[in-house]
């Protein structure tokens, strides 16, 4: 049996998730492991893939092995897979799977998004292993490792994978209408972070639109020609100063020229089901900030090119994104059904967004997300000490055990629940108790 390692880490061999890997080659000699480091040498790839394809057609087996990047995998191998698409590389009927390391922030995305690729690809798709950083180090961690590959070897005996979706019809964008813009004398200052092409005519006009109609000042920066020297490589360099080790500016753009505005929309055409590499490495690059919500409290907009409608883990990162950062997301405007409408709905609530200040309070994309960076950064406060400052700072340290008047009452409240002749006695007054802070409430405000 021969497996062929997808290492989409740009760590390359540094790769926490990788050595999880080597040792479940270790314990498993009557497998052939090949490894591809995809994530340390995308550059050399990018020019030289016909080197990697003879290991990915002789593979019984593929395996992607990654650390989980903001929501989904590495921006290198999000490009990786491009590759694979852009040489035809014939992987039909070939079984694949995944392992991801990470604290399990967004890690259900991240493996979504592998598998809706797999599924292009028509690969035998087995699910893959989400697991702790820190699970190598743990006798469990060991054995989920070698019990993952176990079940892949019975899934490839048994011819077992999950079963390729129907393909939805692609719709042809609608096309939408640029009126004259609504005054010269305009004000504020809105952002629009797009990855455009030439042959992007859609987006454009999407943004023409926006602009037209806008009360407010608008700008593009089009990060398909930023000249970015490469993606996140988890140095940790900006950890104290919060500068990039590429001296490409990119932290000075996101800093000055983006987070300065008043609001912030997304523009960019679906590729392989995400944002495509360019915006992945934008992403991906935002780690100069660190795990800080920066952006925290302004307006987010999105213009989508392509069957947004179809892909529901895209939908769920859009609102993860918006969730997890505090900020209200105003609105996805698509060219799929009635763009004019959409995007003018869409400006509307910004402008309330922008004049009220207004953001919603989070749901459990937005509350769990955090709690998983909250715990992550007290225990790393004195390696990322920027992190947390802010975090400090901002309330976010909201642990359970710090409410020790909530701890003591539920205490005492489960005692007097604990006893019967107490309970029968109170009658309906505990739900009369349980109600009362809520009444008072309500009669002083």
């Amino acid at each position: 049996m021969k497996v062929t390692v997808i290492n989409g880490s740009p760590k390359g061999d540094y790769s926490i998730t990788v050595h999880t890997v080597k040792y479940m080659e270790k314990h498993n000699p009557d497998i052939e492991f090949t490894y591809i480091n995809a994530g340390a040498k995308i550059k050399y790839y990018e020019k030289h893939m016909s080197e990697v394809i003879p290991a990915l057609i002789s593979a019984d087996l593929i395996l992607f092995s990654y650390p989980v990047y903001t929501f989904l995998v590495p921006c290198q191998l999000h490009r990786f897979i491009e590759l694979l698409k852009e040489h035809n590389v014939s992987l039909k009927d070939k079984f694949v799977s995944q392992i991801s390391t990470s604290k399990h922030f967004y890690d259900v995305t991240a493996h979504n998004f592998i598998k809706e690729n797999c599924f292009d690809l028509e690969m035998k798709y087995v699910k893959g292993l989400s697991a702790d950083m820190d699970d190598l180090k743990t006798e469990k961690g060991r054995k989920d490792a070698l019990n993952f590959m176990d079940y892949l070897k019975w899934c490839m005996e048994n011819d077992i994978y999950e079963e390729f979706p129907p393909i939805s019809e692609k719709t042809e964008p609608v096309s939408t209408t640029v009126p004259s813009p609504a005054c010269s004398d305009k004000k504020g200052d809105i952002v629009i972070v797009a990855d455009l092409k030439e042959d992007d005519i859609s987006l454009q006009n999407m943004i023409k639109r926006f602009e037209a109609k806008s009360k407010r000042n608008t700008r593009v920066v089009n990060i398909h020609d930023f000249p970015f020297k490469g993606g996140c490589i988890s140095c940790f360099n900006c950890a104290t100063d919060g500068k990039c080790i590429y001296m490409d500016g990119f932290d000075t753009l996101l800093r000055d020229s983006i987070q300065k505005a008043e609001a912030i929309v997304i523009a960019f055409s679906i590729r392989d089901h995400s944002m495509g590499s360019i915006f992945k490495t934008y992403d991906d690059r935002q780690f100069c900030n660190g795990h800080r919500t920066v952006t925290m409290g302004m307006g987010f907009g999105y213009f989508v090119s392509g069957n947004y409608s179809k892909e529901k883990n895209l939908q769920m990162v859009i609102e993860g994104r918006a969730e997890v950062g505090n900020n209200f997301l105003c609105g996805v405007a698509t060219d799929e059904f009635n763009p004019d409408e959409e995007i003018d709905t869409l400006l509307k609530r910004m402008e309330y967004a922008i004049e009220k200040g207004y953001v919603q309070p989070s749901n459990f994309l937005g509350v769990g997300g955090m709690k998983i960076f909250r715990d992550l950064i007290w225990g790393m406060q004195g390696l990322m000490k920027a992190d947390h400052r802010f975090y400090k700072s901002h309330g976010q340290y909201d642990f359970p055990q710090k409410k020790r008047g909530l701890m003591y009452a539920s205490y005492l409240i489960g005692a007097m629940m604990g006893n019967r002749k107490l309970m029968e006695k109170a009658g309906g007054k505990v739900k009369e108790g349980m109600i009362m802070p809520y009444k008072k409430v309500l009669e002083k405000y």
